[in-house]
């Protein structure tokens, strides 16, 4: 690949923009744990959703749809699109409800909503098992796509591109802290939705290519364009569509596309001025992350199957890249070769800017759980800010280094997907239910960690090796059937066996975040003097419907246009249109 002094200079004036962020926001962002990690509780919507779309801007996650593409087709993004339901549920159900919980991170809910030593437990056993364990997992599949693109575009070998992806965003994150993370998304995600769109404009129109009608007439795209999958096939529709969209968006835990919110989503929620500033970021970013961001990926995605029909036409082209690190997924990078001078250097700058987004936004996260819930909560109660705040920026070098370690052994962005949904199967429903339902206690989700992690280990570790549940290769969703049944059976009968949390923490709960009194009638019940307060929840969840409809049009209108559909185009975008009319009307009412 040609890479110029005009690409470098590019690329040189992106780091030094991102590094100047992170030291002009240092001073501030070291006053106090709090501006550290929160920085201050006075962000505006805009800049928490565009870091959130920023954030999923990964440079893995171009990989992973151009996988998903190449082998299932554009029907096979159902895997992740499911996962709107979920956010659309945050965005008009918990945003606020987060928001009024004023705790620093979604760990020390705990404490809040539970007692005694089962609170204290699940805060600092998930510090460190979400903060450290998961949370390397997530960087290690950044790395790992990192390293691709280095590999293909650069030639670069794997530790060489992690050290230069690695220290500049080691610098601005620990400096920087929240704000700093923020500030530096809202630069980045400009730069890599123009490196996106530019570089899917400028593919199509490849020699190879020809045109965009060429392309979604050739061969070997043809059989790949539907937007859902062949319903007369069902092992093609169950695990494509049917699985995602009627079971894993709300059973499964996945970071970024929690249940009921969480992670570093809930961490830009919690940042907000007020309830309607997260309400907007949540929903700004579901609207950019499902409905505008996909098709310059799929695009290319399909592209790749005429350049590069399979992987051994890749493994051909590019002999330096590792046996170990060839796959699919490989495909996005190897298209990209593909550009002129200047083009080049903006989409090598978009690239290095969805992976230092994400990485930025994980480190501060996670470090965040390590100094607040385990540092702070356990270790040294009485430590000053200055001394928080140091925590933070040594947790923050070395998460980053356990995650280099971690990607130099990782081979796909996909395996390590099903991998984490594999994990977190089953205990979705939990971080639904446990805001409007007064039974679920401490004992609930330490049991549901603990059988969700063993029944993932044995269908993805013991299963394969004795063969005693058998699993046809073409029914492989049944694991994720098996997990969350066993899992969710598991949690109720744990949650009816044991006591439920006391009156008082119950009260206490409900009187700070006010959710609504449906399921917690019971408790309310024996104190006539509370306040008992209904709420909105049926609107809400209709307007989670009605905004999930609106984004899903919004979707295909584009992909009908783009396949020269007029009247389809014509009547999603209708369809999104009313949608966004409905959610405007109802806007004032939303707190």
């Amino acid at each position: 690949m040609n890479v110029t002094g005009i690409d470098w200079a590019i690329i040189a004036a992106f780091f030094i923009v991102s590094l100047l962020i992170g030291v002009f926001t240092s001073k501030k962002a070291g006053t106090s744990a709090k501006e550290f990690f929160l920085s201050g509780r006075n962000m505006p919507w805009w800049l928490l959703g565009v870091s959130m779309v920023a954030t999923t801007f990964s440079a893995d996650t171009p990989n992973l749809v151009t996988d998903i593409v190449r082998k299932n087709g554009v029907a096979g993004n159902w895997a992740w699109w499911a996962f709107l339901l979920t956010g659309m549920l945050t965005v008009f159900v918990y945003a606020k409800l987060w928001r009024r919980s004023e705790v620093t991170t979604d760990l020390e809910f705990y404490e809040l909503r539970y007692s005694e030593k089962g609170a204290a437990f699940l805060r600092a056993f998930r510090a460190i098992y979400l903060g450290v364990f998961f949370n390397v997992v997530i960087m290690a599949t950044v790395s790992l796509a990192a390293i691709k693109i280095g590999g293909v575009m650069l030639g670069l070998s794997p530790v060489q591109t992690l050290l230069i992806a690695s220290i500049v965003t080691v610098i601005y994150s620990s400096l920087g802290g929240l704000k700093g993370v923020l500030l530096t998304d809202f630069f980045q995600f400009f730069i890599a939705m123009i490196g996106a769109f530019a570089a899917a404009y400028y593919i199509i129109d490849l020699p190879q290519i020809g045109s965009l009608e060429n392309l979604l007439t050739h061969e070997n795209v043809v059989g790949k364009l539907d937007f859902l999958p062949d319903f007369s096939d069902p092992n093609a529709y169950i695990p494509l569509f049917l699985m995602p969209i009627a079971i894993q968006w709300w059973a499964t835990w996945y970071p970024g596309a929690e249940p009921g919110g969480g992670g570093y989503i809930a961490q830009r929620m919690l940042a907000a001025k007020d309830e309607k500033n997260a309400i907007g970021a949540t929903l700004f970013f579901n609207i950019a992350h499902y409905a505008v961001r996909p098709w310059p990926w799929i695009l290319i995605a399909l592209a790749s199957l005429i350049v590069f029909p399979n992987v051994s036409d890749i493994s051909a082209a590019f002999p330096n890249i590792p046996a170990d690190k060839l796959g699919d997924d490989l495909a996005y990078s190897a298209m990209l070769t593909f550009l002129p001078t200047g083009l080049i250097g903006i989409v090598l700058a978009s690239l290095i800017a969805a992976v230092m987004s994400t990485l930025s936004t994980h480190l501060n996260w996670g470090s965040s759980y390590i100094v607040n819930d385990f540092y702070l909560r356990f270790l040294k109660p009485e430590a000053t800010d200055k001394q928080l705040v140091a925590v933070g920026r040594i947790s923050t070098v070395g998460l980053m280094a356990l995650s280099a370690v971690l990607a130099l052994a990782l081979s796909s962005a996909l395996d390590a997907f099903n991998i984490l949904l594999q994990i977190g199967a089953g205990t979705g429903l939990i971080f639904i239910l446990r805001w409007f339902w007064w039974r679920i206690n401490a004992y609930t989700e330490i049991s549901a960690m603990a059988i969700s992690f063993v029944v993932a280990i044995f269908f993805e570790v013991i299963n394969p090796k004795v063969n005693w549940i058998l699993i046809p290769e073409n029914q492989a969703y049944l694991k994720l059937v098996y997990s969350v049944s066993i899992t969710t059976v598991g949690w109720l009968l744990v949650t009816f066996l044991t006591q439920p949390e006391k009156d008082e923490v119950l009260l206490s709960f409900y009187r700070k975040v006010t959710p609504a009194a449906f399921g917690w009638k019971k408790v309310l019940d024996r104190y006539p003097n509370e306040r008992q307060v209904i709420g909105q929840l049926p609107k809400e969840i209709g307007l989670m419907m009605i905004g999930s409809a609106m984004v899903y049009a919004a979707l295909f209108s584009t992909g009908f246009f783009i396949y020269g559909n007029m009247l389809g185009g014509s009547i999603a975008a209708a369809i999104a249109l009313i949608g966004g009319v409905i959610i405007i009307r109802s806007w004032k009412n939303l707190n």
